[in-house]
C-alpha cells in the first residue's frame, strides 16, 4: 500500500536525498558539534550519582563539609552540562542556517530555471512560500534534531545503561516501558505526517492568494471587487486554518496522552523502587538516583512528542522540495550548445513555424514564414491576441516551436547556448521591472551587463531622455530609482537594452505607455539603438513603424501579409495600408 506522502508528492525521494545533501556539515564542523553533543549528554548523566552519593553519605552520617564539597561539585557539573548544551545549540544553529541557506541558492538558482509553462501554474507567493518557508521548516527540524532527537536518544541510552548496573530487574523494565512508548510515538507520527502535509500546502495557497490579490490592489478597487476579494480570502484562510486546527488537535491530543503515559511510567518504577528498598536490594540513595534517572527519560520523550509538529513539518517540507527539485524544464538544453556570433547583426529566420501552449494545446500560431538579412527592421502588427507578443517569446526561446524552425545567426535556437542567446537577444516590453537597488543595479541588473564605466551609465541615460532625472537625483547613480512615472520606468529599460549591445532588439509594445511628447522625445534613441542592429518591433501605435524595413500582419495566429514596408504601404488594397489609414499615419 502507498504511503500517503508517496501518492502525494510522487518520485521525490531522490530529489530530497539531494537537498539533504547541502544540508550536510564539514569533518570538523560535524566533529565539533558531535563533542558538544556528548558533553551536553554525558555530564547530566553524572549529576544522578552525585546525588545517590549525598544521599547515602547524609544518611551514613557524614559530615557538613564532605556533604558540602559533593553538593558544589553536584553545582559545577550543572553548570557545565550547561554550558555544554548552550554550545551544541550554537553550533547547530549555526551548521542548520549556513546548509539551508545554501539549500535556498540551489532551490532558487532551479525555480529561475524553470521555464514559463512551470512559472504559470505556480503564483510568485506560493513559490517563495515553498523556497523560503519549507526550508525555514528544514533548518528548525536540524537544530531540533540534533538538539532533542540525537541528544535524547544518548541520554536514553546513557540512563539505561546505568539503571541497569543499579539492577537488572529495573533496567529491564525501564527498558520495556522505552520501547512501548517508542512504538506508540512512531505510529502516532506516521498518522500526524500527512496532516502536516496538508498543513504545508494550505499555508502555500494562503500566500499565493495574498500575492495575488495585493499585486491587483489597485484594479480591484477601482472596479468594485473588494468585496468578493475579501469573500475569496476567506476562503482560503478558513482552508489554512481547518488545515492547522487539525494538526494542532492530533499534536494536542499526542502530548496529553504521552503525559498521562509517563504519569504511569513514574509511578510504576517507583513502586519497584520502593518494593527492592523495603526488600534491602537497594539503598535510599539508589532509589532518589532511579527516579532522577526516571524523570530523565521522560525528558526526551517529552521534547520529541514537543517537537513533533515541528518533525511533521520537516518531513512535509522535504517532500515539498524534492517535488520542486523534482520539476525539471520544459526546454531540453542543447546536446552540444553553439554559440551565436559574438558581434553584429543577427539575421533571422522563422520558417514555418506553429506553436501551441502546453496547458491548453490550442494553436496560437500556424505556419509563419519570414527572413531578416542582419541590421533590418520588422514591424509586427495585429489585434489583440493575433499572436505577437508568443511570437516574441519564442524568438527569446522562453518556448520552443511546435512546429517548425526559429534560426538566428543562421542558427536553430533549439541548439544555442542559452548563455549566448541572452546576451545577443534584447528586449524592452511594455511591462518594466524596477528592483530593491540603486540606478547603477537597476540600468546594469546587478553586474550582468556591461556597467563599469560610470560615465557611459550617465551618457546611455542621458541618450534616451534621463539626464535631468539623474542630475536630480541626491546620490546619482548609488540613489534608489523611486518615484519614476511609467514613462520614466519605460525609458530606463530602453537604457538597459542600449547597454546591452544586442545583435537582436525585440521592442513588445514598448512605447505603450509613454505619452505621445515622450515618444516623440525617444524616437531618436529608438533609430539609435537599432542601428547596425535586426530589429522586431510590435506595437499598435503604427506611427513608430515609419523607419521599420519590413511589416508582417498576423491575423488570428497567421501571416495574413508580409513585405516591405513601402510596397505595404503604396498598395491601395494591402491590409497594413488600410490600417495606416484608419490611425491616421501618413502612408
Amino acid at each position: 500500500m502507498t504511503s500517503p506522502r508517496t501518492e502525494t508528492f510522487p518520485h521525490v525521494d531522490r530529489p530530497a536525498r539531494q537537498a539533504l545533501r547541502h544540508l550536510l556539515p564539514g569533518p570538523r564542523a560535524a566533529l565539533a558539534l558531535a563533542a558538544a553533543t556528548a558533553a551536553a549528554t554525558a555530564l547530566p548523566l553524572a549529576a544522578p550519582q552525585i546525588t545517590r552519593r549525598f544521599v547515602d553519605d547524609a544518611a551514613g552520617g557524614a559530615g557538613l563539609r564532605h556533604l558540602i564539597l559533593i553538593a558544589l561539585g553536584y553545582l559545577a557539573l550543572a553548570a557545565a552540562g550547561q554550558a555544554a548544551r548552550m554550545a551544541a545549540a550554537w553550533l547547530a544553529g549555526r551548521l542548520a542556517w549556513d546548509g539551508t541557506n545554501h539549500l535556498r541558492e540551489h532551490l532558487a538558482g532551479h525555480v529561475l530555471g524553470l521555464d514559463l509553462a512551470f512559472h504559470a501554474r505556480h503564483s510568485p507567493g506560493e513559490l517563495i512560500e515553498r523556497v523560503d518557508g519549507d526550508v525555514a521548516a528544514v533548518a528548525d527540524f536540524v537544530v531540533a534534531f540534533v538538539l532533542d532527537v540525537v541528544a535524547g536518544l544518548l541520554l536514553l541510552a546513557g540512563v539505561l545503561a546505568v539503571v541497569f548496573t543499579v539492577d537488572w530487574r529495573l533496567g529491564a523494565a525501564l527498558l520495556a516501558y522505552c520501547l512501548a512508548a517508542g512504538l506508540g510515538m512512531a505510529v502516532a507520527q506516521r498518522l500526524a505526517v500527512p496532516s502536516a502535509t496538508r498543513s504545508r500546502e494550505a499555508s502555500a495557497a494562503l500566500y499565493g492568494h495574498l500575492e495575488e490579490r495585493l499585486a491587483g490592489a489597485e484594479d480591484l478597487r477601482a472596479n468594485g471587487a473588494g468585496r468578493h476579494a475579501l469573500g475569496r480570502f476567506h476562503q482560503v484562510a478558513g482552508a489554512w486554518f481547518r488545515a492547522e486546527w487539525h494538526g494542532s488537535r492530533i499534536a494536542g491530543g499526542l502530548l496529553a496522552a504521552t503525559n498521562v503515559a509517563f504519569a504511569a511510567g513514574t509511578a510504576l518504577m517507583l513502586a519497584l523502587a520502593a518494593w527492592l528498598l523495603d526488600a534491602g536490594a537497594l539503598t535510599v540513595g539508589a532509589a532518589v538516583l532511579l527516579f532522577q534517572y526516571t524523570m530523565m527519560i521522560r525528558t526526551p520523550f517529552e521534547r520529541l512528542i514537543d517537537q513533533l509538529r515541528q518533525f511533521q513539518g520537516a518531513l512535509a517540507g522535504f517532500a515539498r522540495i524534492g517535488a520542486l527539485l523534482a520539476e525539471r524544464p520544459a526546454l531540453p538544453a542543447p546536446a552540444a550548445p553553439r554559440t551565436l556570433p559574438a558581434s553584429g547583426a543577427l539575421a533571422l529566420r522563422l520558417d514555418d513555424v506553429s506553436f501551441a501552449y502546453p496547458d491548453d494545446g490550442e494553436t496560437t500560431l500556424s505556419g509563419i514564414t519570414l527572413t531578416l538579412a542582419p541590421g533590418e527592421r520588422l514591424g509586427l502588427v495585429g489585434r489583440t491576441g493575433s499572436g505577437k507578443t508568443t511570437l516574441a517569446k519564442l524568438l527569446l526561446r522562453l518556448y520552443d516551436p511546435t512546429g517548425g524552425t526559429v534560426a538566428l545567426g543562421g542558427l536553430d535556437l533549439r541548439e544555442a547556448d542559452p548563455e549566448s542567446l541572452r546576451r545577443r537577444v534584447g528586449v524592452v516590453t511594455q511591462d518594466v521591472r524596477l528592483f530593491a537597488g540603486s540606478v547603477r543595479d537597476n540600468l546594469t541588473l546587478f553586474g550582468a551587463l556591461s556597467g563599469d564605466d560610470d560615465d557611459r551609465l550617465r551618457d546611455v541615460l542621458a541618450g534616451v531622455g534621463l539626464g535631468g532625472w539623474l542630475a536630480a537625483l541626491p546620490g546619482g547613480l548609488d540613489s534608489e530609482p523611486g518615484g519614476l512615472s511609467a514613462g520614466e520606468a519605460q525609458l530606463l529599460a530602453f537604457a538597459r537594452a542600449f547597454l546591452a549591445d544586442p545583435g537582436l532588439v525585440i521592442l513588445d509594445e514598448a512605447s505603450s505607455r509613454l505619452d505621445p511628447a515622450t515618444e516623440r522625445h525617444v524616437e531618436d534613441g529608438v533609430r539609435r539603438l537599432l542601428d547596425g542592429r535586426t530589429g522586431v518591433l510590435i506595437a499598435h501605435r503604427l506611427s513608430s513603424l515609419a523607419h521599420v524595413d519590413k511589416v508582417a500582419v498576423l491575423d488570428g495566429g497567421k501571416l495574413v501579409e508580409y513585405g516591405r514596408r513601402a510596397d505595404l504601404a503604396a498598395d491601395p488594397h494591402s491590409r497594413f495600408g488600410r490600417l495606416l489609414d484608419a490611425a491616421g499615419v501618413s502612408r
